[in-house]
């Protein structure tokens, strides 16, 4: 496995015991995924990764040992995702508005970055942030005509993102990061639904067939006791200092696990309600479309979610 130091890709930002790597889990074959999208996704398999976790087996081992450990322990540990719409978003731009309608204006976003920095510190002292980063959407600065005025402005990227964190005094470290992917592909595995089987799941989402859900549990051998909080389908990143207290106060009081689809709104939504509820609350996105056989939602199937079962 050939490893590429992350500041030779240019993140400053990063320590030297960061590095890209193939993320290889056994069980997961992408090329399907790849056929039915576009081969070019295939770049996403080289991941940030850690040196404190060897490859892709094993931050999903990490994964199950640290929502089991929390769920023993009735403690909180929250786990983030963060793509190209958040990256838009903590730019300030609106470019964040892709597949959902995630905040009204830029004057929106600027009023709710506050409260979203307070969400990523506690983020990355009790829980996990899974950012997109390979070295497809690490962007040089942006040049043209702008540029000759205003000097070189950066595209919403994840390098962006990293510099936004470090802005913050946010450190990722081997403690609180884990490649995006590994999220989806544990969320997707038979270890997820095996922690899950018999235990109270609460799913926190905008649509729901319910039905659908305890189907999908039931084709892996699972029955998790399943519970449903309805939050808003559009701008829970912007208005969840509104929402907080209704959507906290309807979580089932025996909740083990928490499963959360809001967009960007997720990373204040898990923060909150882990904390809230003392749980382990995970950013689910694409596998809540998964669960109710809306992948169509996602624009079709995304990597690491197809397991050989």
């Amino acid at each position: 496995m050939v490893k590429i130091p992350a500041a030779n890709m240019g993140i400053e930002t990063l320590p030297d015991y960061f590095h890209f790597q193939r993320l290889e889990i056994s069980g997961i074959d992408n090329r399907a995924v790849l056929a039915a999208n576009k081969p070019e996704m295939a770049a996403e398999e080289i991941c940030l990764f850690h040196a404190n976790l060897a490859d892709g087996n094993a931050c999903l081992q990490s994964l199950q040992e640290r929502v089991g450990a929390a769920m023993a322990r009735r403690a909180p540990f929250p786990v983030v995702r963060f793509a190209d719409g958040e990256y838009a978003f903590y730019a300030r731009s609106l470019d964040c508005n892709g597949l959902y309608r995630q905040a009204e204006s830029r004057a929106s976003i600027e009023a709710a970055l506050s409260f979203h920095v307070e969400a990523l510190t506690r983020l990355s002292r009790t829980g996990l942030l899974a950012p997109l980063v390979f070295p497809g959407n690490i962007a040089p600065p942006r040049r043209g005509l702008l540029s000759l005025f205003s000097g070189f402005r950066r595209r919403p990227s994840a390098t962006t993102f990293l510099d936004f964190l470090h802005r913050h005094d946010v450190a990722l470290t081997g403690g609180n990061y884990l490649p995006f992917y590994v999220v989806y592909g544990w969320l997707s595995s038979p270890a997820f639904t095996r922690l899950a089987d018999g235990r109270g799941v609460c799913l926190v989402g905008s649509e729901w067939n319910e039905q659908a859900c305890r189907d999908w549990f039931a084709r892996r051998g699972s029955a998790p006791r399943l519970e449903f909080v309805k939050i808003p389908a559009e701008f829970v990143a912007t208005r969840w200092p509104e929402m907080k207290a209704s959507v906290v106060g309807t979580m089932p009081a025996d909740t083990e696990l928490c499963l959360v689809g809001a967009g960007i709104g997720a990373l204040p939504v898990c923060v909150d309600i882990a904390a809230a509820l003392s749980i382990p609350v995970l950013d689910a996105g694409h596998v809540f479309n998964m669960m109710i056989d809306r992948i169509d939602k996602s624009n079709g199937d995304r990597l690491y979610t197809r397991w050989d079962l």
